[in-house]
């Protein structure tokens, strides 16, 4: 706003915003009230045992890490917020209502204060965020967006660093207590990866995050097949199939991870197909107090 050209950059942003189809508008908006629900995480990160952060400016390298990870991603909820204020497409108030909604339901991954299940929980999260918003940005490039899709970008790019940091925790723990790490991954498994948003409302709809991830799925933002990539992607850079020094369940546990991903893919085709064969080809439209009560 300092610039001497801020007017004619805003007007640049609201035409180029004004050619964001209302799906993809719905599922950056979906994204972006789940970046801010960054203080849910932040304490989430300060429930795993032995890597809190017990005075709020402890020197532990734990500490450090989360108050790091925190405040890289404070930019991205807040950037993308910035986005939709100025593009002038969506109703502001309710997204507002459906953050603060949010942050105060929380959300429960099951990490019971467990490092191992945290940084599994971690590890899949933060690469389901970074295809999410990676593909945003191709949509937003798509239909001719380039600033979106920049803005996409460099969220995805740090997304990605978290990911791999996330992951490395992981891969060192492998190496000093592999059937532990296992035995966590696979009970794990055996429920599903919550997502951080699932307990969105807007004071509405109960069924917002249901309604939003739907569109993501149709559209192909984040979908049941992105699903099984990611624990695919996780059980090859964690090269469990080789893994050594395992006991009788940790074999079991190594076995039954690396099927998982051929079983859900199956069942992700299954039911696209049923979809097709069903005819199903007009979705049923829901209407988003988010875009000023339009339906997508």
């Amino acid at each position: 706003m300092t610039s001497e050209e801020w007017v004619d950059g805003v007007k640049e942003l609201r035409k180029n915003a004004q050619e964001i189809p209302d799906e993809v508008l719905v599922t950056l908006v979906g994204d972006m009230v789940t970046e801010e629900a960054l203080p849910t995480y932040q304490t989430l990160l300060n429930t795993f045992e032995g890597c809190d952060d017990p005075t709020g400016d402890s020197e532990s390298a734990w500490a450090k890490w989360s108050r790091g990870w925190t405040s890289e991603e404070n930019r991205h909820g807040d950037l993308l917020n910035k986005y939709l204020y100025l593009g002038g497409r969506c109703d502001m108030r309710a997204i507002e209502v459906t953050i603060q909604h949010l942050i105060t339901n929380g959300f429960n991954p099951n990490a019971r204060k467990d490092p191992y299940r945290g940084f599994v929980y971690t590890s899949f999260q933060e690469r389901a965020t970074k295809i999410s918003h990676g593909n945003v940005g191709k949509l937003a490039r798509k239909h001719g967006d380039p600033l979106l899709q920049r803005i996409c970008a460099k969220i995805a790019g740090d997304e990605g660093r978290h990911e791999k940091a996330y992951q490395a925790f992981v891969t060192e723990i492998l190496k000093r207590d592999p059937n532990g790490l296992l035995a966590v991954f696979g009970d794990m498994m055996r429920g599903q990866i919550s997502m951080p948003a699932e307990q969105m409302t807007d004071g509405h709809d109960d069924n917002l995050y249901e309604n939003f991830s739907e569109v993501a799925q149709r559209i192909g933002v984040y979908t049941a097949i992105d699903y099984a990539d990611i624990l695919d992607h996780l059980i090859v850079t964690w090269d469990l199939e080789h893994l050594e020094g395992l006991n009788a369940e940790g074999e079991k546990e190594r076995d039954y991870l690396c099927k998982l991903p051929t079983r859900y893919r199956k069942l992700a085709e299954r039911s696209m197909n049923k979809a097709k064969k069903a005819g199903d080809d007009k979705p049923t439209l829901r209407q988003f107090s988010w875009i000023n009560g339009r339906s997508a």
